[in-house]
């Protein structure tokens, strides 16, 4: 079944409220003062039931002037409007200001109900409909239907029920499928239950036992109970106004404006970008630097205007701006937004957001503008290559839909034809591909490659660059799984080879030098000379002459190509010597069946100071097993 949220708009006292007690029977008017002055000042919810069977949800919006930021917190979410206008009074203040608001929104949906026609004579109506239907002209609403009612009467009731269910017959429906995003306008508790937050799913859907996050605040949290309009459901769907009982969370942690999302899918931000329309209506400039309010979604902030391509705006003028925010926000690529004068309040623009989480960017650079202008009407190519070269990173397709406002399906089927054209380097790994710019991807190459290089000419005997030392210096930005996929790219495309914990340079052989070869056959000719009774390294370095730095550097070839085997600190054995011991153990273990350290010492007439390291080490390789003092031969 089809899911759309009506909402009302238009001058205070104009009948918003009365009219949807015609339509639904219930007040909603829900707090004391609101009915002791007659006025909504809070929004307030109702189901509506249509003469097709349909259902709907409506938001009660106050009308008040000093109330515009909780009406901005309930239109955010509708799918279609009812513009209330008074019969005796026509168009008023408030009544400009929302379609404003309408009109910066983009509501195209709506109904014009012209309330108290009960009031007026029939000429009189006419002349408040042909005033309405001009102002409405240059407006999104200048199709909109007209109706005359009475709330009293209950005239033109039945026909304006009609008229909405053809309405939401035509209206577009929320679409289920994308990220969840759940903007909250109301928070309170109920006893027995803990907190409960209201709003109108925007997208995606919210399951019983979802595990959830309220953004900014990043608060992880899980839901106990669902509600569609007061009835208790297993799961609610974009287009529906919904109440979520959160658990583990009290309501002072909570506030209107923040969103309910899936656990990291959206990312909070002090800076976007936008596009921003300067209202005809504005009574001035608005100048860079300008301290202004956001309302987007529910939520109101403080932030200021950044101009990127001049010193101030005019009113009627649209271009590119970067909003500096108070607090952080959450937002999503294309969420339309209105803006209101710091001090006094007026509504004086709105437009659509570029770039959720943007860098901070110079003014006066045309090259920031053309790239904001294909992050908003780019192609999905374009904007794919956009994201990868701006960011210069290694990302998931995920991450790439994100962060150029697209979906997975959508760079899913780019990434060919991109990587055909050498734009995107497609890096495999054993679950997901991995994205990055060809020419970023080609220039990392390099670096590593060159890096690697220069590494082997100052440490010729080393395996190669340690491979954390690389990623520390050169790519911090990377977390640790991701370059580890990238180096493996890398080695498959020829530019280096991997080893355990180092890279080398594809061509590297990692050979001594002849001279190099010389010393270090002596050295370990030397090590041979002492039998099971190896010279410590410190005494076979000094004997050869050779300083600390350059003693760890043979030391480290000769362990890492095992003509050394180091059994314990400072006890290294040749690598002759040590299988030569192994043979004789192995040997001794299939007459004796079990060996002790002395035994150990005996055969190879050795000290219990290499006996014990040798059987230990032999224990590690899994030749044998420790049994009580002695050691058994591993069959196999």
């Amino acid at each position: 079944m089809k899911h759309i949220i009506i909402g009302t708009a238009g001058h205070v006292d104009h009948g918003k409220t009365l009219l949807i007690h015609s339509l639904t029977g219930v007040d909603t008017d829900r707090l004391k003062e609101e009915k002791e002055r007659g006025i909504s000042i809070e929004l307030g919810f109702a189901q509506l039931s249509l003469p097709s069977g349909k259902k709907a949800g409506i938001v009660d919006v106050p009308g008040h002037e000093r109330f515009i930021k909780n009406m901005l917190a309930g239109v955010g979410g509708i799918d279609l409007v009812l513009l209330v206008i008074a019969a005796d009074e026509g168009v008023m203040p408030q009544t400009r200001e929302h379609v404003d608001i309408l009109q910066l929104l983009q509501v195209k949906k709506g109904i014009v109900v012209l309330t108290k026609s009960d009031l007026v004579d029939e000429e009189w109506r006419g002349l408040v409909t042909e005033e309405v239907k001009e102002f409405l002209q240059p407006t999104v609403l200048k199709d909109a239907p007209v109706v005359s009612v009475s709330a009293i009467t209950r005239e033109g009731i039945p026909q304006l029920l009609q008229l909405i269910d053809r309405v939401v017959e035509d209206t577009e429906e929320r679409i289920s499928t994308g990220k969840l995003r759940l903007p909250i306008d109301r928070v309170f508790s109920v006893t027995g239950f803990g907190t409960v937050v209201t709003g109108t799913l925007l997208s995606g859907r919210i399951c019983l036992g979802d595990t959830v996050e309220v953004m900014p605040q990043r608060l992880l949290t899980r839901v106990r109970s669902l509600q569609v309009h007061g009835k208790k459901v297993e799961q609610a769907r974009a287009g529906q106004r919904t109440a979520v009982n959160l658990t583990g969370l009290e309501v002072d942690e909570v506030k209107r404006g923040s969103v309910l999302a899936a656990p990291n899918t959206l990312t909070p931000s002090y800076r976007m970008d936008l596009r921003l329309l300067l209202l005809k209506s504005a009574q001035k400039p608005l100048k860079d630097r300008a301290r202004i309010r956001l309302y987007l979604g529910t939520d109101e902030i403080l932030g200021r205007v950044k101009l990127l391509d001049r010193k101030e705006l005019e009113p009627g003028a649209e271009t590119y701006v970067q909003l500096e925010l108070e607090e952080q926000v959450v937002a999503g690529k294309g969420d339309r937004f209105v803006i209101r004068s710091y001090s006094p309040m007026r509504t004086i623009g709105g437009g659509t957001v570029v770039d959720a989480n943007a860098p901070k960017h110079k003014g006066f650079k045309p090259e920031i503008i053309e790239q904001l202008a294909t992050l908003e009407m780019g192609t999905p190519e374009e904007l794919i290559d956009q994201f990868l070269t701006e960011k210069q990173g290694l990302y998931s397709v995920e991450e790439v839909a994100a962060g150029s406002g697209l979906t997975p399906r959508e760079v899913e089927p780019e990434l060919v034809k991109l990587a055909k054209e050498d734009r995107v380097k497609i890096i495999a790994t054993e679950k997901h591909p991995l994205l990055v710019s060809f020419p970023v991807y080609r220039r990392w190459s390099l670096d590593i490659k060159n890096m690697a290089e220069a590494y082997h000419k100052k440490f010729p005997l080393r395996e190669g660059y340690p491979k954390e030392e690389l990623r520390s210096r050169k790519f911090s930005f990377i977390n640790n799984k991701y370059f580890q996929f990238l180096l493996q790219g890398l080695e498959m495309d020829g530019w280096i080879r991997l080893y355990e914990k180092s890279v080398a340079s594809s061509d590297f052989t990692g050979q001594a030098s002849p001279e190099d070869q010389k010393k270090l056959t002596a050295i370990v000719d030397d090590l041979k000379k002492g039998g099971f009774q190896p010279a410590s390294w410190a005494l076979v370095a000094k004997t050869h002459g050779l300083q600390e730095g350059d003693a760890q550097e043979y030391l480290h070839y000769l362990v890492r190509q095992r003509q050394v085997i180091k059994i314990a600190e400072d006890v290294y054995f040749p690598a002759a010597i040590y299988e030569k011991a192994r043979e004789l153990i192995i040997d001794f273990l299939r007459r004796n069946k079990e060996i002790s350290v002395g035994q150990t010492r005996d055969l190879l007439q050795t000290s219990r100071k290499y006996a014990l390291p040798l059987l230990d080490s032999f224990d590690r390789e899994r030749v044998t097993r420790r049994v009580g003092d002695n050691r058994v031969l591993i069959q196999g």
